[in-house]
């Protein structure tokens, strides 16, 4: 009887065992995903990058598993979802945001690792890595240019409507990368083309009113408008307000041409997102942020609505044009 329980206890042992190890081997990584927007907006967005990663092996549902969270706009939620994806255990977070969203993720963690996508303005001087050759700490992944590229939009802005003079800035306050542009970028490059900036900030969807009827007053020549989650959510308002008041504009993202506006200037967002996957790849095969170099974009996207240009009574360039990548006819 005791030998037939010495065998019993040894099953039980080695089945425990057994179970335990297999439990570790089916351990499925988990991403966290932080978004400054939300769903409807960021579902393309993170599509790119679920395609990228099936290329590379990382099949959501079955070897890797992410968890969504959308602060919809509002900064002050980005603490208090990056603390909860830190309680989650995620073995990875990947924000969809600018600063003050990788600040936030920061601030919740020192040990996971950070993903960046590309929404900050300047990483180095926003204090989030050391350097783009070697980042240091948990924080690495992709920065778009957003602002080193704003004199190149003005640029492109004049070559574009050749009677530009004077350019309204649409911008948030509360967004890093935009109080830089409309203080020194934007201000540099104007000087260099003899154009006037007139900064005009707008802190809220309810301001947008009361910015437009005292920006249709000072009757600008062209309306630019800087990026973040507040200008985007309301870029169909802003698209309508442009071409009620036959203004064109100058945008740093695609979407915003889309929805009525004149031209964008930017990062191939679709391509700076694919490279998100490798970061991602890296990291759950042992590579640690703080040796992957931060990468900059290499291809960019200049985007003309001609429905736009035609409402407004704008004719472009014929070499503006020809420099176009994509045309909205």
């Amino acid at each position: 009887m005791k030998k037939i329980n010495i065998f019993v206890l040894a099953a039980v042992l080695l089945t425990s065992v057994y179970l335990a190890e297999a439990q570790q081997t089916a351990k499925v990584p988990r991403i966290g995903f932080l978004s400054q927007t939300d769903p409807a907006r960021e579902s393309a967005r993170f599509e790119a990058i679920r395609l990228a990663l099936r290329e590379r092996g990382l099949i959501e549902g079955q070897n890797i598993a992410v968890e969504y969270r959308y602060t919809e706009g509002k900064v002050d939620r980005a603490p208090e979802l990056a603390a909860e994806l830190v309680r989650l255990k995620v073995d990875i977070i990947v924000v969809a945001g600018g600063d003050s969203w990788i600040r936030a993720a920061k601030n919740a963690t020192k040990t996971i690792p950070i993903v960046m996508m590309g929404a900050g303005s300047d990483p180095i001087g926003a204090g989030l890595i050391e350097s783009l050759a070697r980042p240091g700490g948990n924080v690495t992944g992709i920065t778009l240019l957003i602002g080193e590229l704003g004199g190149k939009r003005l640029e492109l802005f004049k070559e574009a409507v050749p009677k530009l003079a004077r350019v309204a800035v649409l911008y948030d306050p509360a967004i890093q990368a935009s109080v830089l542009d409309v203080k020194e970028v934007l201000p540099a490059a104007a000087r260099a083309l003899r154009l006037t900036i007139q900064p005009w900030e707008v802190r809220d969807a309810d301001g947008f009113d009361r910015v437009f009827a005292a920006m249709g007053k000072e009757r600008p020549d062209g309306l630019y408008v800087s990026p973040g989650p507040l200008t985007l959510a309301n870029r169909r308002r802003i698209g309508d307000f442009a071409l009620k008041s036959r203004l064109p504009s100058m945008y740093v993202r695609r979407e915003f041409v889309d929805a009525g506006g004149l031209m964008s200037y930017g990062a191939d967002l679709a391509d700076s997102y694919r490279r998100v996957a490798y970061y991602v790849d890296r990291i759950l095969k042992g590579a640690k942020p703080a040796d992957l170099p931060v990468e900059q974009p290499t291809k960019f996207e200049f985007v003309i609505n001609l429905k736009t240009a035609k409402q407004i009574g704008l004719t472009i360039p014929p070499e503006v044009l020809a420099r176009a990548n994509r045309l909205i006819k």
